[in-house]
């Protein structure tokens, strides 16, 4: 594999084995994969097969049993993790949506999205005008005073890809980020995550089982029996409205 651009995320020969002796289970036997920044990869792959494995150990939510992974220009895991304070690796690097946008309700729509660079140690001021440049970006802001109750769903995942995108991360995780939407909106939230990768410089991954949205990736990575093989997708391009073009 070649090297990473700054602000990618390659993996290397990545297991995960669960219990020991006659009950070991592999379920990650050795992955490889690659993202660029920018760029927005399916995962897709039967129930069984290893994704959420793969997710929590790209996500620092679970160890892995050996392999190498690198974020950016540092080695985060290499046969035991390289970084002390997991939490705040999940926190300031790492990106997560996920099916549900699990807003939290008492806050408004602002401070949803302000909370992680606060918690991170950015000023109330800077987080709120961060907040609102993403939800700008998103075509939200008017929503930016709202209480979540009062959102539509595809509202809601909006606020959730401006929550994942708050503090810049090299990555962003998506799980089955469009699995409750109908077509349009569905089409319509991949044509956020790829215009958000390429203006934030950002790699995402999709795992998904909605085929409506398989043919707008240009890579895809099936991962079966924990092992995972790469290939080109269709890449259909997306309009304004969420509608699929010729690329």
């Amino acid at each position: 594999m070649n090297d990473t651009p700054l602000g990618g995320i390659r993996i290397e020969g990545l297991r995960k084995v669960y219990g020991h002796g006659d009950t070991a289970v592999e379920a990650l036997r050795h992955v490889n994969m690659q993202v660029a920044p920018g760029e927005v990869v399916g995962l897709v792959g039967p129930s069984g097969s290893g994704k959420s494995t793969l997710l929590k150990c790209l996500g620092a939510i679970i160890e892995p049993t050996s392999g190498k992974m690198t974020l950016g220009n540092e080695v985060i895991y290499d046969n035991g993790w390289k970084v002390k304070d997991l939490r705040a690796l999940r926190r300031d690097r790492i990106g997560f949506v996920f099916q549900a946008p699990y807003l939290i309700p008492f806050l408004d729509v602002t401070d949803n999205v302000a909370l992680l660079p606060m918690l991170a140690g950015l000023s109330n001021a800077n987080a709120r005008e961060r907040a609102l440049e993403l939800l700008t970006a998103l075509d939200v802001q008017h929503r930016a005073s709202a209480e979540t109750s009062q959102l539509s769903g595809g509202e809601q995942q909006r606020v959730s890809i401006a929550r994942a995108l708050a503090n810049k991360p090299p990555v962003i995780l998506a799980d089955e980020p469009t699995a409750p939407l109908d077509s349009e909106r569905a089409l319509g939230v991949m044509r956020i995550l790829n215009q958000m990768a390429q203006r934030a410089h950002t790699a995402i991954i999709v795992v998904t089982h909605d085929e409506k949205i398989i043919p707008t990736f240009k890579r895809i990575y099936h991962i079966r029996d924990g092992q995972t093989v790469e290939e080109a997708g269709e890449g259909l391009a997306l309009d304004d409205h969420g509608n699929d073009t010729p690329s």
